[in-house]
Parts: C-alpha cells; sequence; structure tokens
C-alpha cells in the first residue's frame, strides 16, 4: 500500500478497488479527495469535446472567480456563451481570472455581469466573441492580450464606465488609440469605449468605422469624421441617443444599414455626393432629425430609412433616386413631398403614418401606387395621379380621412379587388376628358369629369364692376384652383382663388388686376 499516486482520483481508486487489504483510513483519503475535487468544480457546467473542456454555465455564488485551467485531467480551453445562455452573466461576478490555457471567449459569454469591475483578457485567447462583456456597466479597466486574432462586434457594448479598450503592445492584429480600439494598421475603427465622454474627432489614417463602432455609446455627444474615411459600416452609431452633431467627410461613399438609428439627439445631417445608397433603417427612429441634405449620388433610398423622423417635416430627394424601399418615411413629420421623375418604384407603406403630410407630388415614372403607400396620411386632401400609372394596390389610400379629391391624369387604372380607400367616406376621383376606361365608381367611390373651361367669348369676359373677370364651366361641383401671375416667362404662379363650379358655372373676378402691368390666369386641381 505504499506509493499510492493519489494526485489522479481515477487511478487511485482503481487501486483500492483490487486491494481487498485496503483499511478504512485509507479509503477515508480517497472519499476525501474525491469530494474536495467534486465541490472546486461543482460551480462551472462544462463540456468535453476532442480532450479539451468548454465552460457552458458558472453557478457559483459570485465575488472573486478563477477559472480552472484543467479539470477531470482535461484542459479548459472555451468558454462558450449566447444571446439567451452566458456562461458568467448576471452571476454576481466581481472580478474573474481567465487562465492562458483558455483560447476561445464566446458570444456573449459574460453578458450582464454588473458587478464586474476589471477584465484582462490572457494571452493564450486567440479569439473574442460577440458582445463578450456586453451591459459589464461596472467595467473600468480591460485589455486584450497578446495573441488576440479575432474580435467580435461589440465586446464591451453598453459598458457605459469603460473610458478605453487597451491592447497589449505586442498584438501583431489589434491596437488602441487612446483607448479606442482599432486594427493593427489603424485604418479601421472597431470599438469606441462606451465610458468616454464628449465630441470625438476620427483621427487621420483612419478609412472605415467598422460594424456597431459607436452603438449605444450613450456619452457621445458629438463625432467629427476626418476627410479619408470611406465607409461607416452597419450599425455603426446607433443607439447613440445624445450624439447632437455628426459630420460627414467628402470622402464618404458608403453608410450602412442601421448607420445612426436610434440617435434620438441628432437634429441635422448631410450626406455627402459620394454616397450613392441611403441604406436601410440608416435614420430609423431619429426622432429630433428636422433637417436632412440628401447629396447628389444618392441613386435610392432603402427600406425604413427614416421611419419615426418625426421631426422632419421636408426633404428634397435627389432627381438620380430610382427607387424608394418599403416603409421609407413611414411615420415621419412630412408635410410636403416632391417625388422626383427618376423614381420608378415606391415600397409599401413608404409615407404611411406620415400623419402631417399635406402635398405629394407624384412623377410620371411610376407606374404603380402600391400597397398602403399612404396610409394614415390624414392630413392629404387631394392629390393628382400621374397617366403613367397603370394599377393601385388595396389600402393605398387606407385611412385617409381627409381626402377629397384624387385627380388623374390618364386613363383609368387598374384597382385591387380590395378597397383601395379603405375608411375613406368622401372621396372622388376625377378624371380629363379624351381619357379611357372610366364609369361612375373606382374602387367603389364615385368618380366625376374634371373638365373647367374659361369661358373667353361670353359676356363675362373682361373689365367689370369687381374687377377683371370670367365665366368658367365644367361639370357640377368640380374643385378648381384659380392662379394668376405677371409674366408667362418664369413667372411664379399666385393662388387667386380655390372654388366649386357650382351647378356647373361660376363667376370669376380679380379686383386687383390694375395693380399689375399684365394679368395671366390659368385653371389647375387642387
Amino acid at each position: 500500500m505504499k506509493n499510492h499516486d493519489c494526485s489522479r482520483v481515477s487511478v487511485c481508486s482503481t487501486k483500492f478497488a483490487r486491494s481487498s487489504n485496503a483499511i478504512g483510513g485509507v479509503k477515508l483519503v480517497s472519499l476525501v479527495l474525491l469530494s474536495t475535487i467534486a465541490v472546486a468544480h461543482a460551480q462551472f457546467v462544462f463540456v468535453t469535446n476532442n480532450g479539451a473542456i468548454t465552460i457552458t454555465q458558472y453557478t457559483g455564488p459570485g465575488g472573486a472567480v478563477v477559472i480552472p485551467a484543467e479539470t477531470n485531467g482535461y484542459p479548459v480551453t472555451a468558454i462558450a456563451g449566447g444571446a439567451k445562455t452566458s456562461a458568467f452573466g448576471s452571476s454576481g461576478i466581481t472580478a474573474v481570472t481567465i487562465p492562458d490555457s483558455i483560447t476561445n471567449i464566446g458570444a456573449f459569454a459574460f453578458q450582464s455581469c454588473t458587478n464586474l469591475t476589471s477584465i484582462s483578457v490572457p494571452d493564450g485567447v486567440r479569439y473574442v466573441g460577440d458582445q463578450a462583456f456586453v451591459h459589464c456597466t461596472s467595467l473600468t479597466n480591460a485589455t486584450l492580450g497578446s495573441n488576440t486574432t479575432s474580435i467580435g462586434i461589440s465586446v464591451f457594448g453598453s459598458c457605459n464606465n469603460l473610458p478605453a479598450v487597451n491592447v497589449n503592445e505586442l498584438n501583431p492584429n489589434y491596437s488602441s488609440i487612446a483607448g479606442v480600439l482599432c486594427n493593427k494598421s489603424q485604418t479601421v475603427l472597431i470599438e469606441f469605449p462606451p465610458g468616454k465622454r464628449g465630441v470625438y474627432a476620427v483621427p487621420n489614417g483612419v478609412t472605415t468605422i467598422g460594424t456597431s463602432a459607436f452603438a449605444t455609446c450613450t456619452s457621445l455627444t458629438g463625432v467629427i469624421i476626418t476627410n479619408g474615411v470611406t465607409a461607416i459600416s452597419n450599425n455603426a452609431f446607433s443607439g447613440c441617443v445624445n450624439l447632437a452633431s455628426a459630420d460627414l467627410p467628402g470622402s464618404l461613399s458608403s453608410i450602412g444599414q442601421y448607420a445612426f438609428s436610434s440617435c434620438s439627439g441628432l437634429p441635422l445631417i448631410t450626406i455627402p455626393n459620394g454616397v450613392t445608397a441611403i441604406a436601410d433603417f440608416t435614420f430609423a427612429y431619429c426622432s429630433q432629425l428636422a433637417h436632412v441634405a440628401l447629396g447628389g449620388g444618392i441613386t435610392s433610398i432603402g427600406r425604413a430609412a427614416f421611419v419615426d423622423c418625426t421631426s422632419l417635416t421636408n426633404i428634397t430627394i435627389p432627381s438620380r433616386v430610382t427607387t424608394i424601399g418599403v416603409d421609407a418615411f413611414s411615420s415621419c413629420g412630412l408635410v410636403s413631398v416632391v417625388i422626383p421623375d427618376g423614381v420608378t418604384s415606391i415600397g409599401d407603406d413608404a409615407f404611411g403614418g406620415c400623419v402631417n403630410l399635406t402635398s405629394v407630388s407624384l412623377p410620371n415614372s411610376i407606374t404603380s401606387i402600391g400597397y398602403m403607400v399612404f396610409n394614415f396620411c390624414n392630413s392629404l386632401a387631394n392629390i393628382t395621379i400621374p397617366g403613367s400609372v397603370t394599377f393601385i394596390e388595396q389600402s393605398a389610400f387606407r385611412y385617409c380621412t381627409d381626402l377629397h379629391g384624387v385627380y388623374f391624369e390618364g386613363n383609368a387604372p387598374a384597382v385591387s379587388p380590395f378597397d383601395v380607400f379603405n375608411s375613406v367616406n368622401n372621396v372622388t376621383s376625377y378624371y380629363l376628358p379624351g381619357t379611357s376606361g372610366w364609369g361612375s365608381t373606382l374602387s367603389g367611390h364615385p368618380t366625376a369629369l374634371w373638365n373647367p373651361m374659361i369661358q373667353s367669348r361670353d359676356s363675362s369676359f373682361g373689365p367689370g364692376a369687381n374687377g377683371f373677370g370670367f365665366n368658367i364651366t365644367g361639370t357640377a361641383n368640380i374643385p378648381v384652383v384659380l392662379e394668376a401671375c405677371t409674366n408667362l416667362a418664369g413667372s411664379v404662379w399666385t393662388t387667386v382663388r380655390s372654388c366649386n363650379v357650382t351647378n356647373g358655372s361660376i363667376n370669376f373676378s380679380d379686383p386687383g388686376w390694375t395693380n399689375f402691368p399684365a394679368r395671366f390666369y390659368r385653371i389647375r386641381s387642387p
């Protein structure tokens, strides 16, 4: 019974099983060893794979935790995690020691360790997963080791007290510029520490703002992006709720999806001419965004690009734009919008919920009006549909409760078998003489011929007691707007009267006509 090796319990236990003369005391020593190892490692749930152990969960009491370098004779090489199953999250951990045997820290591994104040990723770690330390709100110190080769997205996201991310100077892949995590050549800004405050100027030499690089940095109040930056990646500034200014350089050529989404304090933005697309959700939920200058290079506006920008009352859409995506301006504060002639596609619900929208100008380049495009635009009283439109989808004008007149410039379009004017009670579709396909109703609502004419050859035409005047005739009760100008060559037309052709005829007179050297008149639809 001498020279028993009890450092490995499995071997020791086997020897005792073969010894029929083993005394009770020695057996007691073996049981004590087994019990000690079980307590030391009972704090961790782990799996074994190809001779290595991955910790999947910590179940201990919290405080200062030391992760073992090995257990059950196998090295501990990885810490797993997931968005809903972080290994150490919400565990009351105040400090953690990670052994050099660890090569992989998985996504969300330490998510919501809200009492953790410092983390040092050892030199053995090669990979740090997405949001590995996200919501570690007490974290004030973080250092990455010398051999990390891959760092995920937003590793320190929402660590709002972390002022800097430090990197071992020997690391060949990553570096830190004044606490900001970059690649080694410092051309890609990877992650801005959420605890860094105030206005930040991106260093010279940076060409790319990485995915989620500034996401949820609530202490960031302004950013100056220096000339030379060509790309702002997806989610780059998403959730920066106190960002009040963002200066974009002329060198910029792309802005990713959700790049400035939920920047609820951002009041204005100017997009340089080199940017060709506003991506999906780029400025979504920017509730204070009141002024947007889109560069002339823009050719498309993506899905929900400006959704819920409730302070955005007007926007000029560049002439090169050809597509406006689904929900692009949904629930914006837009009062008026002019869609340029190049636009061929307007996505479903593109202007849905724009409750202040009173004026829309549609181009001759569109052929259809999609599903709920103007849904809940309940301040829209009139709209003109160009002759190029051949189809209108169901609920295109759903809940446009103030809509009275829809003025068609071409032949009757095909319409969805479901109500185009769902929950609109008093709308009339007006059509022009010489167009075809019209009946007494469109999608169950009345139609009328819009044919006002100025009678220039009867006794009403010319100066009279009430000024210069004339009769207007046409279909009974059709609405008209009278406009006047002083010069047909480039003059501005001014509205002088809005009225209905009551009983098919109405007299118009202009008492102020003598105040002008010349006066020209025209009729248009509302």
